[in-house]
């Protein structure tokens, strides 16, 4: 396995795809990475040379911010939205959608399971 910016890289998958196992380079990213170095999208990670492999590790380290960088600045940002109480840091804090989705129905993945509410069913009247 090929290892690129702290992260195993399948050997049995296309260079543009095994590229997206990074966190941080999607599809896109990785297309472009490739096309500024000159290999074809279809090569699989065991078929590049060493060099190639250099060359794409500089060219993430240079232009691209991944892995831990990027997760860390993520979590430093929804922080700094937290501390100043802006709306979106409102919305991080209690666990709901941040951007503008409904919550009245949907919303199942940030709300976690349904809590169903008033199921107990009131006695009937006693007969006279």
């Amino acid at each position: 396995m090929a290892r690129l910016a702290g992260v195993n890289i399948p050997d049995d998958k296309r260079s543009v795809i095994a590229l997206t196992y990074i966190y941080g380079i999607g599809r896109t990213s990785s297309e472009k990475i490739l096309d500024t170095l000159g290999i074809d999208h279809n090569t699989r990670i065991k078929d590049l040379t060493e060099t190639e492999l250099t060359k794409i590790r500089e060219a993430i380290d240079k232009d691209y911010e991944v892995e831990g960088d990027l997760a860390q600045r993520r979590r430093v940002s929804i922080n700094r939205l937290r501390e100043i109480n802006s709306y979106r840091g409102l919305r991080h804090k209690s666990n709901l959608p941040v951007r503008g989705q409904r919550t009245k129905t949907n919303a199942r993945t940030k709300r976690g399971k349904r809590a169903t509410v008033g199921g107990a069913k009131s006695k009937p009247a006693p007969l006279k």
